[in-house]
Formats: structure tokens, C-alpha cells, sequence
């Protein structure tokens, strides 16, 4: 009796167990896309080789062009797909630990079950088998006990998740500013440098309405004084706002190697709308610098369609305008899941939010701050 006692306990152990073990569901909830300006309900299911799959709500599974979705649809694909990949490693790392977590469990149990019932078969027929089996599981009981707390100090509880963007590359930042005179490039494994005089070849100071009486001459943006930008970008968790940070120094570079500060001057003043600028979105400083105020869109004649004007101090490029909608921080997402700004023509112009990590001057306060180096 007591021996079929032993069976049927085991059994229902083993049957709560297998249970346990497959609980559980997956998929997304729908979501409303608009494709070719229809609305439709569809759980994201996948995004590979530039193609969309969704399962819509009678179960069947429809493959569109990534290209017929919204740009804001499109970053939602992109960013969710990172996601998804790292979550699979990490689930793949966690799925292996639960399952040796779920198996210790088990044979804990199936131990401290021996144990108890060999003792209790000992006490009562004072059999040597039993307390042998007794002993057994006592040992199984603290082998599984000391293995699962070294299988746990190597679980970390809060796994990082992070979505990455391609480097720059150093050849295309070489030949795209190297096609201005008198500027020059080199880089090291984390920065491309930007040297120049900080002149450009066309006029200056021409239609300027609201006069600040600084004259441009040369600047030595040479050597440790160059103009630095990060090979590799990384999204930044908060953004920095333009409105009310980075009003001193610069936001960008231009291909021609001329700073482009913050449209804001230190007043916090639309510098263009009232009249601080010349012809070109420029002015000189109190430092007698000449730089833009306002992206210098009439480079993209000379760099050519697609490419960019200028590289924010962040890492990523400026482009001209776009007809594509761009994001809080006038930039998009690419499907490379690569990151550019672009121009708009009414304040702020261009970067609204610094999209990138930047390292900010420790000796500087918002909204006076800047990046650095």
C-alpha cells in the first residue's frame, strides 16, 4: 500500500511538472498599418530581405514591400526587428537556463520524495534498503541545492538590450570632404578629425540687416583644435533638445569645413528671422568666426543628390531637404538602420534633438552648453 502510495505521488510530480513546463503563448497584438492609404489590421510577425510579413485577423500571412509602409511605419519595423533579435539571444541564453532551472527543480523533489518516504518505510519495517535510499536522496537533495546557486550567479537578472547603427565610413567622410579646398581629414579608430581655416570660398557678410560689427578672419582648426566626429554613433536614451541646450559651439560641420552653430544665437534669438545673417545663413562671432546659423543647403549643388551636407557633432549626417517625414528631431531611420537629419526651411532648420550620445563640456551649463571635443 504504502509502495503504491510512493508511485502515484511520483506520478502526479511528474505530470504538474510537464504541465508547468509548456504554459505559455506568443505573437503580437494587431496593429493598424496604412498600406497605399488603406487601413489594415495585422500582427508584425517578421521583417527579412527588405520584406514585411503580417498575419492579419482571419489568420493569413500577406508579404508587402517595406517601401509601401509610412516612414514612421518603416522605424517601427526597423527598431522592433533589433529588438526582436536581441531579445532571441537573449531568450535563447534564458530558454537553456530555465530549462536546467526547471530540471534541478524536478529532481530537488524527487529527492526530498525518496528521502522522506525511505525514512518513513525504515522507521516502520527497520529495513537497512530504505535507510540506504534515505541516504540517496539527503545526497541528491544537496548536490542540486549547491549546483543550482552556482548556476544562478551567473544569471544576469537585468540583461541589456541595445540597437546599434553602422559606423561611418571613413573613406566616404574622406572623399565627401575632401572635395573642398583647403580643408583636411584624418582619423584614428574612434574619431574622423576635420581640419580648415574656417573660411569658405564664397562671400561673406553680404545682406546682413541686424549688423554685430565682427569681421571674419582665419581660425586655426588644426591639429588638437580640429573638429571631431565619432566613427561609430550611438542613439542616445534622451535626446538633447536645441531649443534649450547647445547654444554655444557647434552643432555640425559642414563639408567645407565651416562650423554650423545652433539657429538660436546666445540670446536665444532665431538669428535668421532677425536679420543676423548673410546671404549664405552665416555671420561672424565675438571670436571674429565665421559660421553658419542655418544648414548651407546650397552645398548639395556642389556635393551632388544623396549625399550629405554636413556631419553633426553626434556622428551622423546632415542631408537637404526630403520629401520623406522625418521624426521629432528632423531625422529618419534608413533600412540599414542607419540615422541622417535633414533640413527644413523655418526654425529650428535643422536638429531639433541631438539623436546621438554626445559628451558635453563639464565646465559649460544649458542652455550656454556644448559638446566636446
Amino acid at each position: 500500500m504504502k509502495s503504491k502510495i510512493l508511485i502515484l505521488l511520483t506520478f502526479s510530480i511528474l505530470s504538474n511538472f510537464t504541465l508547468s513546463a509548456h504554459e505559455g503563448g506568443h505573437g503580437h497584438p494587431l496593429k493598424v498599418w496604412m498600406i497605399n492609404e488603406v487601413p489594415i489590421a495585422a500582427e508584425f510577425v517578421k521583417y527579412e530581405n527588405e520584406k514585411v510579413y503580417l498575419l492579419n485577423a482571419e489568420h493569413e500571412l500577406n508579404i508587402y514591400d517595406l517601401s509601401v509602409f509610412s516612414q514612421k511605419e518603416q522605424e517601427w519595423i526597423l527598431e522592433t526587428t533589433q529588438k526582436l533579435s536581441a531579445l532571441d539571444q537573449v531568450t535563447t541564453t534564458s530558454g537553456g537556463i530555465s530549462a536546467i532551472s526547471n530540471l534541478n527543480t524536478f529532481g530537488f523533489l524527487l529527492g526530498a520524495l525518496i528521502a522522506f518516504f525511505s525514512l518513513f518505510l525504515y522507521i516502520s519495517k527497520r529495513r537497512k534498503f530504505y535507510l540506504a535510499l534515505e541516504i540517496l536522496g539527503s545526497i541528491m537533495i544537496v548536490l542540486i541545492a549547491c549546483n543550482k546557486n552556482d548556476d544562478d550567479s551567473d544569471i544576469d537578472p537585468n540583461p541589456t538590450i541595445t540597437t546599434s547603427v553602422p559606423a561611418n565610413d571613413v573613406k566616404f567622410l574622406t572623399s565627401i570632404f575632401g572635395q573642398f579646398a583647403g580643408v583636411n581629414t584624418n582619423s584614428d579608430g574612434e574619431w574622423f578629425y576635420i581640419s580648415s581655416n574656417g573660411l569658405p570660398e564664397h562671400n561673406m557678410m553680404v545682406g546682413i540687416t541686424n549688423w554685430q560689427q565682427q569681421v571674419p578672419i582665419d581660425q586655426n582648426y588644426t591639429g588638437n583644435n580640429s573638429w571631431a566626429i565619432p566613427i561609430q554613433p550611438e542613439l542616445s536614451d534622451n535626446p538633447l533638445s536645441t531649443q534649450t541646450n547647445l547654444l554655444k559651439g557647434a552643432l555640425a560641420i559642414s563639408v567645407n569645413g565651416i562650423p554650423i552653430f545652433n539657429p538660436l544665437n546666445n540670446r536665444g534669438e532665431d538669428a535668421n528671422e532677425i536679420g543676423e545673417l548673410d546671404q549664405w545663413g552665416r555671420h561672424c562671432g565675438r571670436a571674429d568666426d565665421y559660421h553658419y546659423h542655418i544648414p548651407p543647403v546650397h552645398l548639395q549643388s556642389m556635393v551632388g543628390a544623396g549625399n550629405p551636407i554636413a556631419y553633426a557633432v553626434d556622428g551622423f549626417p546632415v542631408y537637404g531637404e526630403t520629401t520623406e517625414e522625418l521624426d521629432e528631431y528632423l531625422g529618419r531611420f534608413n533600412t540599414d538602420s542607419s540615422y541622417q537629419y535633414h533640413t527644413i526651411q523655418e526654425y529650428p532648420y535643422f536638429i531639433a534633438g541631438m539623436r546621438g550620445k554626445v559628451t558635453l563640456d563639464p565646465t559649460t551649463t544649458a542652455p550656454e552648453n556644448q559638446v566636446i571635443p
